[in-house]
């Protein structure tokens, strides 16, 4: 009997319609970046999974949005053991979104504490991907460039995004990420025009926009030729999408 193919990440113009990513996984539901978020993303039949990615004190990967816990502890001060139970490393994250494509926003940004501008997280990314193998199923995004540039030369079988909150100048932006031999374009809700869709789209790029939970603005999005929409409410975008 023949296996079920991979869940691989569409490039533009792979998919005839937008793809459904649950944005931290089903974080309406149920806690946001935890291995219960992402399965029960799988269980909405969301076609891919946005989590985010840093480093804690006793080296391993772990998956959380903000740099420090809820009580304002720093992850970077704090080894594994240390952490919530609910604080999953990327492996567990990776192992619980099985049957789904995920995208990895390594987190570094100059502004928060654990900013390392050897970008150790990027490399011990790569190497978990590379051990993992399946390059087809990830994603790589975060609001550094200066990132995403280094995981093209660290993994070339991965596909990267820039992920940011304004675009200014998309025709000359689309060019410059070609050129380094990215993917897509991560833009916020907010911001996006229909002409950025246009620019990025004549260049071969995606346009996976965060975060997007409204129904009207999602269909508007589905008019434009959005090629995802990530949402914390996947379930909804798939009624509004019809693919349910």
């Amino acid at each position: 009997m023949a296996s079920n193919p991979l869940p691989a990440w569409p490039k533009h113009g792979e998919s005839s319609r937008p793809l459904v990513m649950a944005h931290r996984g089903a974080s309406k539901q149920e806690p946001e970046n935890t291995t219960v978020a992402f399965r029960r993303a799988a269980e909405l039949r969301a076609d891919g999974v946005e989590l985010d990615v840093r480093l804690c004190a006793s080296g391993e990967l772990v998956v959380h949005h903000n740099p420090t816990l809820a009580d304002g502890r720093a992850l970077l001060e704090l080894a594994k053991s240390q952490l919530p139970a609910h604080v999953p490393t990327l492996d567990e994250s990776l192992d619980a979104c099985a049957g789904m494509w995920v995208n990895i926003e390594i987190k570094n940004d100059p502004d928060e504490p654990d900013f390392d501008k050897t970008d150790r997280v990027a490399h011990l990314v790569a190497e978990v991907l590379e051990r993992r193998g399946e390059s087809e199923r990830w994603l790589i995004s975060s609001f550094r460039r200066e990132t995403v540039d280094l995981m093209r030369r660290l993994a070339p079988n991965v596909a990267t995004a820039w992920l940011t909150v304004d675009v200014v100048g998309a025709a000359a932006l689309a060019d410059s990420l070609v050129a380094s031999g990215h993917a897509a374009l991560h833009p916020w809700v907010g911001s996006l025009t229909r002409e950025t869709v246009r620019a990025m789209h004549a260049r071969g790029l995606a346009v996976n926009v965060w975060t997007c939970d409204d129904p009207a603005r999602m269909r508007e999005l589905a008019e434009w030729g959005i090629d995802g929409i990530c949402t914390n409410v996947p379930d909804v975008a798939r009624e509004v999408l019809a693919l349910n």
